[in-house]
């Protein structure tokens, strides 16, 4: 049985085949770039994707990776434009962080990214560390958080 969570109007669980059209159609990125709709397809494949449906449309979807040094690692997480600054990374989050099964779950973003620094202080994630020179003058910052 799929696990389903819904929190104040936002429904997460588990991506299935049918739900990529309309979550890469949420993604501008993807509409730009191939390779993201097939990082997406195998992601979904694998089990590695929640979405989260907000008023019946697909709103966002987080990809989760679990070999990042044997832990948890959040790949990417995409809200769609309508639905941002409503709750629905922080909902994706969760989804990422219940559907974990190592002790620690870890996620990045570039220091130049302050929305998603906000997101990951949001949905409890500290900061763990940084990686320089993957992104000249733009340190990845990498955050982490415990599992349930």
């Amino acid at each position: 049985m799929q696990n389903i969570h819904e929190t104040d109007g936002i429904i997460t669980r588990a991506a299935q085949a049918g739900d990529v059209d309309a979550m890469l159609a949420c993604d501008a990125y993807a509409q730009a770039h191939a390779s993201r709709g097939e990082a997406v397809r195998a992601a979904v494949g694998q089990g590695h994707c929640q979405v989260a449906i907000r008023a019946g449309q697909v709103a966002g979807y987080v990809l989760t990776r679990d070999d990042f040094f044997d832990y948890g690692f959040v790949s990417l997480v995409v809200v769609a434009p309508g639905h941002q600054r409503r709750g629905v990374g922080v909902r994706l989050l969760a989804a990422a962080e219940a559907a974990c099964t190592t002790a620690k779950l870890f996620t990045s973003t570039n220091q130049s990214n302050l929305a998603a620094q906000r997101l990951f202080a949001s949905a409890g994630f500290v900061r763990s560390g940084q990686i320089d020179h993957l992104d000249e003058g733009d340190p990845e910052l990498v955050y982490m958080k415990w599992c349930r």
